[in-house]
């Protein structure tokens, strides 16, 4: 059928004169526009609303009066990588929750693979029914202080920019650059406005003149807002301000208080990283929209944050309400306190009903991106500080938050200088270890918060450049968890005198598994249960707060494989604190 005759027929559906394909009978539904609910029957014709109010016939007709329809939901910013799982088993979890498209950024895997990670997950994504609107990693590395596995120059990123599978750059961390008027960088930029393009903004703690300039160069988004002021800053200078509530950054009920009826369409909803265990305890968006509702905020606004305004910002202009020549992406909930979803329909499809999905499990092939983890010169020696001075810099852990704090802390030393763990005191060794191209790089530092009481801790997942990062009370476990991680090519594992207690492989880039999201989910309830039992509290999370200490576009201090470092001052910094 040619799309006239597509056309030809969604108006006669919607005009009552032929039967839809389906219809929703007689239902209440969202409507993101007028800030209402109404009531009626929703129509559809080959994958499109035609068509709402009726009476409508149609082929096929659910009775969906016992529930509530709305558009399918947006997370506006999310890392696939993540959930641990590969686009495939990311779709089959998040979709019965009423996900119907994510914006997605890759550069994890980019960060390790190059452009083939971008061209896996588009190829992985296409065998599922959610959209997942893939951006193009903007800073790989994120800065040029550490080593990743690749490097995208702003020459790399021209054409992929022009393709009509790449719907932006994604954020854009490195803000000093921007800001300093680096040539390099702006051409990113440059590429994404020549390709029509937007581009999503990382721009923590900045602002005043500096924010100005940032948001200056085009930048259009930002979701690393930590106070109501700083997103209420970033709403009247233009910007799209993204409520975050993921597995380690719960920012969205500390920022829920700038949302106004005035401010309300410049907010959208993301979870930015999610893994298994979170989906399976809370799910996905609707979790978002519960908080937002418990917060005062009406099922209406709270819903247009996660649907019309996504769909504005990024230029889905086929989908994000319930109208007429609108994409059928429909959630039905059973009720706008608890948001629990019945039913999720993509394209006028029915995709999951009462949280089972309805397609058949297709894998992508990921010879192309299968991890090899290179690790060079190691021993449990390597870990050893050579400190001068007792007094020494810490990585302090804020719950809740991936953002950290520069500590000071006096520390036990033995006679060579090394750091000797004390249990009355919560701070544990961590080292960074570069694992792309076995130059035997490690970085070492002092993590205050982690809860950590025994062995270590270490994954392959260490933002945004991914090397190993472990933790750990004593050297010897530390080697030996590394160890593990190159046996298994990347995952995560936790080992304690010297024995390996608990291991998950990760053989897709050292980021995710071939396993079903079910099976991960599964596999982290073991993982984080030894972490309970070692001493790590509810409030950190085990795996995803370690995964952001090596992150160093985040304020206040981190630990790259290079050494420790002053992300305010942009700077490494001594571990002495003398």
């Amino acid at each position: 059928m040619s799309y006239v005759e597509k056309l030809q027929k969604r108006i006669s559906v919607g005009r009552g004169e032929i039967p839809g394909d389906w219809v929703l009978k007689n239902c209440r539904f969202v409507n993101v526009y007028t800030q209402t609910i109404c009531r009626g029957d929703i129509v559809g014709a080959d994958g499109y609303i035609a068509g709402i109010g009726g009476p409508y016939e149609g082929k096929k007709e659910w009775d969906a009066g016992a529930y509530i329809a709305a558009p399918g939901l947006i997370d506006s910013h999310i890392h696939v990588e993540s959930s641990y799982t590969s686009p495939e088993e990311f779709a089959r979890m998040v979709v019965p929750y009423g996900t119907t498209a994510v914006v997605a950024d890759p550069h994890e895997i980019v960060n390790v693979c190059g452009l083939a990670g971008l061209q896996y997950m588009q190829q992985a994504s296409r065998l599922t029914p959610l959209h997942i609107a893939w951006m193009l990693p903007s800073c790989v590395p994120a800065t040029p202080f550490d080593h990743s596995g690749a490097g995208l120059t702003a020459a790399d990123m021209e054409r992929p920019l022009r393709q009509h599978n790449v719907s932006g750059l994604g954020e854009f961390m490195n803000f000093p650059g921007v800001l300093a008027g680096n040539k390099d960088v702006l051409q990113k930029l440059a590429q994404a406005f020549d390709s029509g393009k937007p581009v999503d903004g990382h721009s923590p703690g900045l602002q005043g003149a500096d924010l100005q300039a940032y948001i200056g160069a085009g930048i259009q988004t930002d979701h690393e807002c930590h106070t109501a002021a700083e997103a209420q800053e970033r709403v009247a200078a233009g910007m799209y301000v993204l409520l975050r509530y993921g597995s380690a950054c719960h920012d969205l009920p500390r920022l829920i208080q700038a949302v106004t009826p005035a401010t309300l369409r410049r907010f959208l909803l993301c979870s930015d990283d999610l893994h298994p265990r979170t989906i399976r305890e809370r799910g996905h968006l609707n979790e978002s929209l519960r908080l937002c509702v418990a917060a005062g905020l009406s099922p209406e606004a709270a819903l247009t944050m996660a649907t019309l305004n996504a769909a504005e910002c990024y230029g889905f202009h086929d989908r994000g309400a319930l109208a007429p020549g609108k994409r059928a992406d429909i959630v039905l909930f059973d009720d706008l306190a608890n948001f629990h979803v019945a039913k999720t329909l993509i394209g006028g499809e029915e995709a999951a009903v009462n949280g089972a999905c309805l397609w058949p499990v297709i894998r992508q092939p990921y010879t192309e991106v299968s991890s090899s983890v290179q690790v060079g010169d190691l021993s449990p020696e390597r870990f050893a500080l050579q400190v001068k001075s007792s007094l020494v810099h810490t990585i302090d852990i804020q719950p809740g938050s991936v953002v950290t704090r520069k500590g000071r802390a006096t520390i036990q030393r033995d006679g060579q200088g090394d750091f000797i763990y004390n249990p009355q005191e919560d701070i544990v060794k961590v080292a960074v270890v570069e694992r792309h191209r076995g130059t035997g790089h490690m970085g070492l530092g002092l993590l205050r918060g982690y809860g950590l009481k025994k062995g270590a801790v270490a994954v392959s997942i260490a933002h945004d450049s991914h090397n190993i990062i472990v933790a750990g009370t004593n050297n010897t476990d530390m080697d030996t968890a590394v160890r593990a991680l190159i046996k298994s090519r990347g995952g995560m594992t936790a080992v304690c005198d010297g024995q390996v207690v608990c291991t998950i492989p990760l053989p897709i880039a050292g980021l995710m598994s071939d396993h079903s999201g079910d099976w991960v989910a599964a596999r982290m309830e073991e993982f984080y249960a030894v972490g309970r039992e070692w001493g790590i509290p509810d409030t950190v999370d085990m795996v995803m707060t370690l995964c952001f200490m090596s992150l160093p576009v985040i304020p206040e201090i981190k630990l790259m494989d290079t050494g420790l470092f002053d992300v305010e001052k942009f700077r490494f910094l001594s571990l002495e604190a003398e």
